[in-house]
């Protein structure tokens, strides 16, 4: 393992784009516990039917991409700047038109989408937030909104770590989001929650995984950070890793026919 400074230097070098872990997760640096589901397996079956698809919240693209051979008509929407030429670079040769959006500044988000009326026959969206009744417009009677969603316990033990503030945890979880969707004309057709963990064997690693959030922690830099770090690098140096709280929730839901 390397010493703290080298790894508060990588930290600080490392440039994250898109939502690819690979540099870390790629060495095992960072492994995620299995979830009672899998997000690929629960919706490869639809798409081997589907002829129009969307992907909400793409990110930089690498998700969509591992579905490929994509439906005839595929659609990737993406909000964060940053994110839409590397998605666009990604999906464009796989025949996938990507849109970008605007940032919604607060809820309801992604409230607004560019799409005709019941255009498509699956829209699925992982880790993006979404207005209920938007998806409701955009489906097909019949049509499948599929999504898996981080639940608000997630990194709540990190946010402590590094900041030690507070914390106003918000209702987002399984029975909350079923009930809104629920009360926008969906069917719920299948559904799952689960509380895990991602572990970590470097500060280094943790540190990168960190950067993909800046909404969350807009001032980081390892710099800035360091007393912080140097507990969770000894707390490892100890332990052999440190474990961040992942809850996640899964929702397959069904448009209801007029």
């Amino acid at each position: 393992m390397g010493c703290f400074e080298q790894l508060i230097d990588e930290i600080d070098s490392y440039s994250f784009s898109g939502w690819d872990f690979s540099y870390i997760a790629g060495t095992g640096r960072m492994q995620e516990t299995p979830m009672k589901w899998n997000y690929f397996s629960r919706i490869r079956p639809y798409l081997y039917t589907a002829e129009r698809l969307l992907d909400i919240g793409t990110g930089g693209g690498e998700r969509l991409s591992r579905f490929a051979p994509l439906p005839a008509e595929t659609y990737a929407t993406e909000g964060y700047k940053p994110n839409v030429e590397i998605a666009k670079r990604i999906l464009v040769p796989l025949g996938v038109t990507v849109v970008e959006v605007d940032g919604d500044d607060g809820p309801p988000y992604n409230s607004n989408l560019p799409f005709a009326d019941s255009y498509f026959d699956i829209v699925i969206d992982r880790h993006e937030a979404y207005c209920p009744q938007e998806i409701h417009r955009i489906l097909k009677d019949g049509a499948h909104f599929i999504t898996q969603q981080v639940g608000s316990l997630s990194i709540s033990n990190l946010i402590q770590l590094l900041d030690d503030r507070d914390l106003e945890i918000p209702d987002w979880n399984l029975k909350h989001a079923e009930n809104e969707l629920l009360q926008n004309s969906f069917e719920i057709a299948g559904s799952a929650e689960d509380i895990g963990f991602i572990r970590f064997y470097d500060v280094g690693a943790l540190g990168i995984y960190v950067k993909a959030f800046p909404w969350v922690f807009p001032q980081f830099t390892a710099k800035r950070y360091e007393k912080q770090l140097r507990y969770i690098h000894e707390r490892i140096e100890r332990d052999g890793y440190i474990d961040i709280v992942y809850h996640l929730f899964f929702i397959d839901t069904v448009k209801k026919k007029a």
